[in-house]
């Protein structure tokens, strides 16, 4: 049996129907599974889906560019640059550990194409490197304040060469530059996916306007 990575569990269900839809999203470096648990009420999500939301916990390891502090990532980080060197070996074992969290909402019943995943920050890198190359079609990847870490080492999988992916970013972010989130867009959008490039006039955070529209991508792809 996996040990399941600990998580904050939300579920809209007005309707209290039988959970059939399910989004994975995972927080950045230093934060936790509540970072985003307050944003399921202000989606605007419609009262007759049944979604469970999922907020892993990452597990806790040193960080390079925090001088070595034992903190919750995703992987370790040794630089700023924009060309930074990423923990690969690291990424791929945070993808098994989400990987885990799929195949387990599978088993509750909810099939891989009605699976969101999810990440913001160091989060994001890792749901790129998992929807991407995931083996089942999935019902959508948010990608928020992010970079595409891994692009050289993905092994992109065909079943999910249509996969909706909306990427989004602050243009004022100090910690992710935006053309991070920008070359990104371009980089899957030259591979042939459908990618919704957003930004907005913010740092490295979210804000109401682009919860409420994450909340119409939802709506949407989650039918």
């Amino acid at each position: 049996m996996s040990n399941y990575l600990e998580c904050v569990i939300v579920e809209h269900n007005p309707a209290q129907k039988q959970i059939d839809r399910a989004v994975i999203w995972l927080h950045g470096l230093g934060a936790s599974g509540h970072d985003f648990e307050p944003v399921v009420p202000q989606l605007g999500l419609n009262d007759d889906m049944a979604v469970r939301f999922v907020f892993p916990h990452a597990p806790k390891r040193p960080v390079t560019i925090n001088g070595g502090m034992i903190m919750p990532s995703w992987y370790d980080i040794f630089e700023m640059s924009l060309d930074r060197k990423v923990d690969v070996a690291q990424i791929e074992q945070s993808t098994q550990y989400i990987q885990d969290l799929i195949s387990r909402e599978i088993e509750r019943g909810i099939s891989a194409e009605n699976i969101v995943i999810a990440g913001f920050s160091q989060g994001g890198a890792v749901a790129y490197h998992l929807a991407l190359s995931y083996p089942k079609p999935l019902a959508g990847l948010l990608c928020l304040s992010t970079y595409l870490a891994t692009n050289d080492t993905i092994n992109y999988s065909a079943a999910n060469k249509k996969l909706p992916i909306l990427i989004e970013h602050g243009t004022h972010d100090p910690v992710v530059p935006v053309s991070l989130g920008e070359q990104a867009s371009k980089t899957l959008a030259a591979k042939g996916y459908n990618v919704d490039y957003r930004t907005y006039p913010m740092a490295h955070q979210v804000c109401m306007p682009q919860i409420q529209g994450i909340g119409v991508w939802l709506n949407k792809i989650l039918l």
